[in-house]
């Protein structure tokens, strides 16, 4: 299956479920609770509130990668790269901040690859949201003890 499928299936439309894609095509499911939704706007209003360049926030985001299409809860594209990915089914290009909110059914190297696939797509940040509201930044040279793009963004929502 593609993207574009998954996108125009009207049996798939309005699932409470986070829905991305596996090398295979096969659809991946993932239950989301409230409040996952809940910190993934709260991530929303604080992007616009510490954004240091213009640019919008995308919630759902996704994107195309080696190992079939994931989806980052919450992203952040400047202006440039809307301009290329905004009318795409999915994201040729990763947005430069990649948000993924975990849940206690995330695995740390299920989050490590899907870091290291936004990396590869062109991410210059990744931002790990653990369960209790803490937030890890990454680069790809590694950890950082805050965003370097959005350095007076809050570590814990």
């Amino acid at each position: 299956m593609f993207w574009q499928e998954v996108c125009e299936n009207s049996s798939l439309k309005d699932l409470p479920f986070k829905i991305e894609l596996n090398t295979q095509g096969q659809l991946l499911m993932t239950p989301v609770k409230v409040n996952h939704s809940l910190i993934q706007g709260k991530i929303i209003g604080l992007l616009y509130r510490h954004c240091c360049q213009e640019g919008d926030a995308l919630a759902e985001c996704a994107i195309k990668t080696q190992k079939g299409t994931k989806v980052a809860d919450v992203a952040w594209a400047s202006t440039k790269i809307l301009e290329i990915i905004q009318t795409e089914i999915e994201c040729s290009i990763a947005p430069e901040i990649c948000i993924e909110v975990m849940s206690t059914s995330n695995t740390l190297a299920e989050m490590t690859e899907k870091t290291a696939l936004y990396f590869e797509c062109g991410a210059q940040e990744v931002w790990l949201c653990r369960h209790n509201g803490c937030i890890e930044y990454y680069a790809l040279q590694g950890k950082l003890s805050q965003s370097s793009m959005m350095p007076t963004f809050p570590n814990k929502i």
